[in-house]
């Protein structure tokens, strides 16, 4: 008997390893299919992110979900997804009596993030472009460029290493940085020059496209060759090395104007992209209104762009196994589960799968600005991006100082785990539960950490740690389910950062302390606020969410760009005086910058 005994608790331990490993093995077919080459990287705007809305849709529709979205199980909105040259770009230099057509895509290429239109005139050198105050430094000092046309180096002075430390290049050396920096004083179209070049290294344009900017950065920019420019300052008797040795050797400015009978005339003719994406959104009834969001974001880089980290494979599918297949397949295996327990629980549950998050939070700023169902019954938000690369049992469960009851729940899930979890009352504001934070929604945020292969094409379905990441899910089912049947809410609690996020993406992350979190939806001009930080510079000064920065001391505001060069010109105790739009109606304030803490 013992031993007929002992057989079938083996039998029993047998069969229940093997409906593990399918289940398991579920979780990762459903990866398996998001990251198909199909997919094509699920970026926004392409058909492999539609194909990927329409299995999330199925699965959704096959568990008896309810549609959640705009009358369907889709909740469509616009993005801006980049841009592309049209027909019309071109660079004409008329030196002396000598006049040359630059050959585009050859001699010259336009930036991704340049405005569009003409621009003619005389031409300054205005050495790296830099205005450096820290360092002492300025490439514009007495240097009259109004109107004119700039032509500035790549990168930086090499003496600015070692005045900060040598722990790389500062801001200074971003193209983006020169460029509001040109336009702040008065140009009206730079042109790039790569300069002096390493052992082995070609002069090479770089590609439409390939680096981060805004939509509009306001000014014409351009890129030329070397021997291009190098012609026009040989008019002046200059070389283009001479003067770049020059400024490095002495890390002093070396700006002076061209000739008189230097002109340039160039036309940049770039179209924006823009593309209808979809939420996919379902939910499960319960006994009263109120509910609690389970979410991941299902999009990622295509076949990459300015934000792969694998610059040299752009154009290779990017299928984001991690980030976020591994999240988005956790919404589906948990609809799964939950599905059964329609009508059961005391609140529903509403899966939602976002697009757009990777273009800046762009599907979940859209619920909540448009939400589906009412904003005021959400109970809270738990968001799951990257938790398929689980790594000596360690997970990482962010903001939970946003819930009252959060603690507790957590201390009591934990106790029937394994992991080893690494609380933070707040946590990082780089994926979709900051848009409901804004919106004083108890927010959850689940991640399994950063690794190697992020933002790469190395980022493939065979690393992903299926066991692992089913264990998680089983901790997020308990505590979803004890929110969706607790008697009582949790009430909302803002968490003031004793270290404010080094983020750029707060506002906060340059410079001194402001405090404001930006709308990542899409606006044509300024900065939308979404909410600000309590006690930061921002809310004592009386900003809140929904008003729109368009002015910061003498400097325009037209985008989340300008505003951080502005934060990092700035000094700890300036009062500056801001403009914003508030309800269509311009407001100026004074804000007192504090210190990074």
């Amino acid at each position: 008997m013992p031993a007929i005994l002992g057989l079938l608790a083996l039998v029993l331990c047998s069969a229940g390893i093997a409906q593990k490993q399918a289940v398991d093995q579920r979780y990762l077919d459903d990866v398996k299919h998001l990251t198909a080459p199909q997919m094509e990287g699920r970026g926004d705007g392409t058909k492999g992110l539609t194909l990927a809305a329409r299995l999330i849709e199925q699965r959704y529709k096959s568990l008896g979900l309810e549609p959640a979205g705009s009358g369907s199980y889709f909740q469509s909105f616009s993005v801006i997804t980049g841009s592309r040259m049209k027909a019309d770009n071109f660079f004409h230099v008329q030196n002396g009596p000598a006049k040359t057509a630059l050959k585009l895509n050859q001699d010259f290429g336009p930036l991704s993030f340049s405005s569009s239109g003409t621009a003619h005139g005389p031409v300054v050198f205005a050495g790296y472009g830099a205005s450096a105050s820290e360092f002492g430094y300025d490439d514009y000092q007495d240097l009259d460029v109004k109107d004119k046309i700039v032509v500035v180096l790549r990168y930086e002075p090499s003496g600015f290493a070692a005045k900060h430390g040598n722990i790389g290049l500062t801001q200074h050396s971003e193209l983006i940085t020169k460029a509001i920096n040109a336009r702040n004083h008065g140009a009206k179209a730079m042109v790039i020059v790569n300069g002096s070049l390493g052992h082995g290294e070609e002069d090479l344009l770089m590609q439409f496209g390939s680096i981060h900017g805004p939509v509009n950065s306001g000014i014409l920019l351009v890129q030329a060759k070397n021997e291009v420019v190098d012609s026009w300052l040989r008019a002046a008797g200059k070389s283009l090395a001479e003067v770049q040795n020059q400024i490095n050797t002495s890390t002093k400015p070396a700006s002076f104007s061209l000739p008189d009978n230097l002109r340039l005339t160039l036309k940049v003719d770039i179209e924006t992209i823009r593309a209808t994406v979809n939420n996919v959104l379902a939910y499960l009834p319960g006994e009263t209104d109120e509910y609690v969001i389970l979410g991941a974001h299902y999009d990622h880089l295509g076949r990459g762009n300015f934000d792969s980290l694998a610059p040299s494979q752009i154009g290779q599918i990017h299928p984001g196994a991690d980030d976020n297949a591994s999240g988005t397949a956790g919404v589906l295996e948990l609809a799964r589960r939950l599905a059964p327990m329609k009508g059961k629980l005391h609140r529903g549950i509403l899966f939602a799968s976002f697009a757009g998050e990777e273009l800046g939070l762009l599907g979940s700023a859209e619920w909540v600005k448009e939400p589906t169902r009412p904003l005021e019954k959400a109970v809270a938000m738990l968001n799951m991006d990257m938790i398929g690369r689980i790594k000596d049992d360690k997970i990482y469960i962010g903001d939970v100082g946003t819930g009252s009851t959060f603690q507790g729940l957590l201390e009591q899930a934990q106790n029937k785990s394994t992991f080893k979890i690494d609380y933070s009352p707040g946590g990082p504001a780089s994926s979709d539960h900051t848009s409901f934070v804004t919106k004083h929604i108890p927010v959850l945020f689940f991640f399994s950490g950063l690794h190697s292969d992020y933002h790469k094409p190395s980022d493939t379905w065979d690393k992903i740690n299926a066991e692992a990441a089913m264990r998680l899910l089983d901790l997020v089912q308990n505590i979803s389910e004890k929110l969706a049947s607790a008697p009582e809410r949790p009430t909302f609690l803002a968490v003031v950062e004793d270290k404010p996020s080094s983020s750029g993406s707060s506002g906060s992350g340059y410079g001194p302390y402001f405090g404001s979190i930006p709308d990542f939806g899409q606006v044509e001009n300024g900065v939308k606020f979404s909410d600000v930080k309590p006690g930061s510079p921002a809310a004592k000064a009386g900003l809140k969410g929904g008003d729109v920065l368009v002015q910061f001391g003498d400097r325009p505001i037209k985008n989340l760009y300008d505003f951080t060069d502005a934060l990092r010109r700035s000094k700890v105790g300036d009062v500056v005086e801001v403009k914003v739009m508030r309800e269509g109606q311009p407001l100026s304030v004074s804000v007192t910058l504090e210190q990074r803490k």
